[in-house]
């Protein structure tokens, strides 16, 4: 599980490949990685590069078709970030309930 959170971590850091995968999650269909990059300043290599690091964290699925290769987003391992993130902010929860909790009993004794 690591080693995807690392990956999605990775894949999500980089600004540009959140655009990409935002205009890839609103598009309403597949786009080919020529009309991607045609939404870019960047060469359509380097958006190749940054659509197989989104590839490799699995949030963008390929399809070939012919000569071109089509790209759509698949969001779902975002949830695997979601529950990581979630368990961090029950902690802090829990954590600051406790010291409200200790000051309350501080102030009243």
């Amino acid at each position: 599980m690591q080693d995807n959170i690392t990956k999605l971590f990775k894949a999500i850091a980089d600004p540009t490949r959140r655009d990409i995968f935002h205009a890839l999650v609103i598009a309403t269909s597949a786009l080919s990685i020529t009309q991607i990059s045609n939404q870019f300043s960047m060469t359509r290599q380097g958006v190749t590069k940054h659509i197989k690091i989104l590839n490799d964290a699995g949030l963008v699925k390929m399809n070939d078709q012919g000569r071109n290769r089509f790209c759509y987003a698949n969001p779902k391992p975002l949830k695997e970030i979601n529950k990581w993130m979630q368990f961090y902010s029950q902690f802090w929860d829990e954590s600051l309930d406790n010291l409200d909790n200790y000051l309350n009993t501080k102030k009243d004794a």
